[in-house]
């Protein structure tokens, strides 16, 4: 995931983190808003231990997210026809 695909799934992918990564807070989601490099560097800091699982998960999200996306507009534009 590159950082302008990031911060474009930013409101979908915000609630995730927060439900998976229960230590994550309001008012980090408000100082990352969107900028990979903070989230980035708010995983270093809350999960140093586990900061690899996290950017596989987030990865993994963002992979499943594009596909539902592509799903979706190729069922929209099947049903235009």
């Amino acid at each position: 995931m590159n950082a302008d695909h990031f911060k474009g799934k930013w409101n979908q992918f915000k609630g995730e983190l927060k439900k998976q990564w229960g230590e994550i807070t309001d008012d980090d989601l408000t100082t990352v808003e969107g900028n990979y490099d903070k989230f980035k560097g708010l995983m270093q800091e809350r999960y140093a231990d586990r900061k690899d699982e996290v950017s596989k998960w987030a990865d993994e999200w963002y992979r499943t997210a594009q596909t539902n996306t592509k799903e979706s507009e190729t069922v929209a534009r099947s049903g235009r026809k």
